[in-house]
């Protein structure tokens, strides 16, 4: 049940409930989650690319590019992690939504936070390497040729790749990431020690840029595209930035929806389904060598108190063999008549 939100102090008293009281929550939340994608996203990993970029390959490499978005994903999550839960994608939020780790309600606002970080963190960029994207495009804000600087900030396919593979590419980066994802979290696995999150969950994006990301980037995350793509178009490279590459600009934004649901049904079903079992077979098996300490406390007010009110002693009762799935349960303890009355 959610606590109710105080607007203001007056006498009235007015607060606000349901729906509301999340919206505001939710609002309160929306900072820590553009501050991560501005920073994690496009601030380093935009950046690196603008390096690489402008300088021709003599400051960095493909490499180094992936190290920026692994490293600042790391410290993205570091800074929302203990107040938004570290949502920075918003394939990984709906994700979660569907099979019932995140509310609906607050979905929205997460997807919007998210976008307006990385439209924040690419206006950064842009502007800290104004000259040099200026220098490096000759005086012009061009999407594809030899001097294209779009795709510093938004993904891009290869000349060889079709849409088609393009979406296969996404829908499968995607996926490894919330299979990942979903291990680190999942406490009756492999859970990561605590404090490691971020730390892996940027190993996680190291690993994917590193084995896939020639074909268009991976952006494996609908909003650190959206949200660079429209900064672009504002900025003046123009509506190319939609038309590119056959209309390029639908594949990052609905493949990774798909690839990370497939991602958690495929942890789900071969994975997490079989947790259950395996504790219950761990369980009977025990059951024939576990002692049972009984607290009897925790069964009656005051042993002392019904024993002088009742005049009744207490009973040892030993060796008992109750009527468990195994026979060799052995259970001693001391028991009050009349304490369950």
């Amino acid at each position: 049940q959610q606590t109710p939100v105080t607007l203001c102090s007056d006498s009235a008293g007015w607060k606000m409930d349901g729906w509301m009281s999340t919206m505001v929550q939710a609002l309160h939340l929306r900072d820590s989650g553009t501050i991560s994608h501005f920073l994690s996203l496009q601030i380093f990993g935009c950046g690196a690319v603008a390096q690489v970029t402008t300088s021709y390959d003599t400051k960095g490499q493909f490499l180094s590019i992936n190290l920026a978005f692994a490293i600042g994903i790391t410290f993205g999550v570091h800074i929302a992690h203990g107040i938004s839960g570290a949502h920075l994608n918003p394939a990984v939020s709906l994700a979660f939504c569907l099979i019932g780790r995140f509310q609906w309600s607050k979905l929205p606002f997460y997807v919007l936070s998210q976008i307006i970080g990385a439209y924040l963190g690419a206006a950064t960029v842009f502007a800290q390497y104004y000259d040099a994207i200026m220098s490096y495009g000759g005086g012009n804000l061009t999407v594809t040729g030899p001097t294209a600087t779009a795709y510093i900030f938004a993904t891009y396919p290869a000349a060889y790749l079709t849409t088609a593979n393009g979406f296969v590419d996404q829908v499968v980066g995607t996926g490894a990431l919330l299979l990942c994802l979903m291990a680190l979290v999942d406490t009756r696995n492999s859970p990561a020690p605590k404090g490691l999150e971020p730390a892996l969950v940027g190993t996680i994006v190291l690993v994917i840029g590193i084995a896939m990301g020639s074909n268009c980037g991976y952006a494996i995350n609908p909003a650190r595209d959206l949200g660079p793509r429209l900064f672009t178009y504002t900025a003046g490279w123009g509506l190319d930035v939609f038309t590119a590459g056959n209309y390029w600009c639908w594949v990052p934004l609905v493949a990774p929806l798909v690839g990370a649901i497939l991602g958690c049904i495929i942890y789900l079903l071969f994975i997490e389904i079989h947790h259950s079992r395996k504790e219950d077979e761990k369980q009977t098996n025990e059951r024939g060598n576990t002692e049972y300490d009984i607290d009897l406390d925790e069964w009656k007010p005051n042993k002392r108190n019904l024993t002088t009110l009742t005049g009744i002693s207490p009973i040892n009762i030993t060796s008992i063999t109750p009527s468990l799935p195994s026979a060799d349960c052995n259970v001693d303890f001391t028991w009050y008549p009349f304490t369950m009355l």
